[in-house]
């Protein structure tokens, strides 16, 4: 078996019966599609950030107006992943969580 044809999996962090809309604050990591360096690139130790990552800050910075129970922390936009911490508050406002609440990009850019 070729080494690109292996399918890695990688161990889940999730707590198998926690539940994540609830109140708390969250980390959040989102890697580009195979790693590939979609965002910016790092010149001199510094992030040049491209088109792509300009409009993921964009959109981050947009959540809370989206999902009102969500408040957004700091963000870090890297080459090929970025990180970002929300903070979910209102205990009686419940938002969908996972890859399953999730739209295609055209739909959230509306």
């Amino acid at each position: 078996m070729k080494k690109d044809s292996v399918i890695r999996r990688r161990r889940s962090l999730r707590l198998k019966d926690y539940d994540y809309s609830q109140e708390g604050a969250y980390l959040v990591t989102i890697c580009a599609y195979t790693r590939h360096c979609l965002f910016g690139e790092i010149v001199n130790g510094i992030m040049i950030p491209n088109e792509i990552a300009k409009m993921i800050d964009k959109w981050w910075d947009k959540l809370s107006q989206k999902f009102p129970p969500v408040e957004i922390d700091y963000c870090v936009i890297m080459p090929n992943h970025f990180h970002g911490i929300i903070v979910i508050g209102e205990k009686d406002a419940k938002i969908e969580v996972g890859a399953r609440a999730g739209a295609p990009l055209h739909e959230i850019i509306q």
